[in-house]
């Protein structure tokens, strides 16, 4: 629903029609390294997909920076933007998924997530012209689950789990030994959970003042 590098202060941005500016370029050559992170994955080059996907995640900030600060913030950017941060969210999922290093309900519920924020906000957007704007804790969490996965990716140092329970859904919590990138992904998933509820909240208020104006330029109309 929101992009991650939109902030109040870029809402007052002239918004432009440019394609080629130089946040754009950063954000597809960003949008290119995923391919290259699946193919080492494939080919059990761990760390250097590890690096790869660090990399990306790492400059999560860099071309919305360049657009505020350069006054080239484009249309194309804010859609290009979060949804860039959403494919590499599911990249870095799948990825630790398909070495088996994270349970099937972390990816259903990061997969569900994204795509939630990704369709709800192009409906907002489109039908009702409202941009949820983006709080700090929504990219605290992106920042999380992603030092989360490159740390599960990496899978070294492992540490002792806690023995709280017996179960084997729960990495961490149980007895068994696994990577300290775990304990940043469940961080951010209670932060993305958190602030999720926040955008839905957010995006209900702003469709009933919206609808509040709607009816209230109905009555006037009928005045008239």
């Amino acid at each position: 629903m929101a992009s991650h590098h939109q902030t109040t202060q870029s809402r007052t941005e002239n918004v432009t029609n440019r394609v080629f500016t130089v946040a754009n370029v950063i954000s597809f050559l960003r949008l290119c390294l995923v391919p290259v992170f699946f193919v080492l994955l494939f080919n059990d080059q761990n760390i250097a997909a590890t690096l790869v996907f660090a990399f990306a995640a790492a400059t999560d900030f860099l071309d919305g920076q360049i657009a505020r600060r350069t006054h080239t913030v484009s249309r194309l950017g804010q859609l290009l933007d979060p949804a860039i941060d959403r494919i590499l969210m599911v990249s870095g999922v799948l990825g630790v998924f398909l070495m088996e290093r994270i349970p099937l309900w972390i990816i259903i519920l990061v997969v569900a997530r994204d795509a939630f924020l990704l369709i709800g906000g192009a409906i907002l957007i489109k039908r009702y012209h409202i941009r949820v704007p983006v709080i700090y804790p929504g990219k605290f969490a992106t920042t999380f689950l992603f030092i989360g996965f490159a740390g599960l990716l990496l899978n070294m140092p492992l540490l002792p789990g806690l023995g709280l329970t017996d179960v084997s859904w729960l990495p961490g919590f149980n007895a068994q030994s696994c990577s300290w990138g775990i304990w940043f992904v469940y961080v951010g998933l209670v932060l993305a959970i958190i602030t999720t509820i926040y955008y839905c909240v957010s995006a209900y208020k702003q469709l009933k003042v919206l609808k509040a104006k709607g009816r209230s330029s109905t009555s006037s109309d009928k005045g008239e």
